[in-house]
């Protein structure tokens, strides 16, 4: 499965806000020396749990949104080298079709970039894993504070679509400038063609020209290296809620013989049962913690005709009952070792 590099810049920003690392961690169910660790990576889970865990960790009345805060913290020093490489491009609406590119080196969520000549970026999830809303909010703020970092002026974006009411509305209006945010099913901003093709100070062709062929050979190699076993997990995260379980069906969507892709999994150790398993799994515990579906829709979901065989088949991947884990008895930090994976 696709992981994602925990980045250092999580230290300086637990320490500007004045969060505990050993709070947010504990409360995450991640390893106590996971910012220490040079080769680190998270699961799009783990990701958005220790978002989650940090807005309930969080406290100030100076500004009680969490991602507001961290969105306020923005600097160009503290950026991965994806974001860096966007202060490179002439305007905000290259940066974004950038960075809208190479997005998926950094977090486990998606930018669809539209609009002419206004610029719209919409958040998107990697399927069937949602983002929580702290992250989304962060990620949309980003965008203001980018802008108004590469032009050096003060950018107020056009309309600001949130998943749902900010805990802060009055520090999110003076923000972005004018209240200008609304609540819809579609996580996006929005920005006038003035700012979309505002000069960017920070622009450096030459900058860009060194940053793109090291980028671009990242995202290759996520699809090149990937192995059969996580692009067999891949597919099924997105089979099995539609009702597709079987080695023919995942077979046929990764465009091979079923034949070949048992002899390939094999040759890495595994059966096609055992990603189904460790799929199943996975999808159940996003299911358990972070929606509100019943047990038996979960049971369907992940391909169960009945709840008592889910139930069964779930005790015997975690140890636990579905109730157990629903009600976050049993921690993140009870996964499997390898969900936390070395670079």
């Amino acid at each position: 499965m696709q992981t994602y590099s925990v980045d250092p810049g999580w230290r300086v920003v637990l320490r500007d806000l004045r969060v505990e690392v050993a709070a947010v961690l504990r409360r995450a169910g991640l390893p106590p020396d996971l910012f220490g660790r040079g080769d680190a990576r998270l699961t799009a889970e783990q990701f958005y749990t220790l978002w989650a865990a940090l807005e309930q960790e969080y406290q100030d009345d100076t500004a009680r949104d969490v991602a507001l805060a961290v969105a306020r913290t923005v600097t160009a020093e503290a950026f991965a080298p994806p974001i860096f490489a966007g202060l490179c491009s002439p305007t905000l609406t290259v940066a974004a079709h950038r960075i809208a590119t190479y997005k998926r080196l950094l977090y486990p969520v998606t930018l669809a970039v539209a609009g002419a000549p206004e610029l719209r970026i919409a958040i998107g999830s990697r399927a069937p894993f949602e983002p929580p809303p702290v992250l989304v909010r962060f990620e949309l703020l980003f965008w203001v504070a980018f802008a108004r970092l590469g032009t050096r002026e003060d950018v107020r974006p056009m309309r600001l679509v949130l998943p749902e009411a900010p805990p802060d509305p009055d520090g999110l209006a003076a923000f972005i400038g004018d209240g200008r945010w609304v609540v819809g099913p579609r996580p996006e901003i929005e920005f006038t063609a003035l700012d979309a093709r505002r000069p960017f100070v920070t622009a450096n062709d030459a900058m860009w020209q060194v940053f793109e062929p090291e980028l671009r050979r990242r995202l290759t190699a996520l699809d090149v290296d990937a192995s059969w076993a996580d692009r067999v997990h891949a597919a099924l995260l997105t089979a099995l809620p539609a009702g597709r379980r079987s080695l023919g069906d995942v077979a046929d969507d990764l465009h091979v013989s079923r034949r070949s892709l048992q002899r390939w999994l094999a040759a890495e150790g595994y059966s096609f049962s055992d990603v189904l398993d460790r799929t199943r799994e996975r999808l159940a515990r996003h299911y358990l913690t972070s929606t509100g579906l019943s047990d038996t829709e979960i049971a369907f979901l992940i391909g169960y005709e009945e709840l008592t065989s889910f139930h069964r088949a779930f005790r015997s991947w975690t140890g636990h009952t579905p109730g157990v884990v629903r009600s976050g008895h049993a921690a993140i930090g009870d996964q499997p070792e390898d969900e936390v994976l070395p670079a």
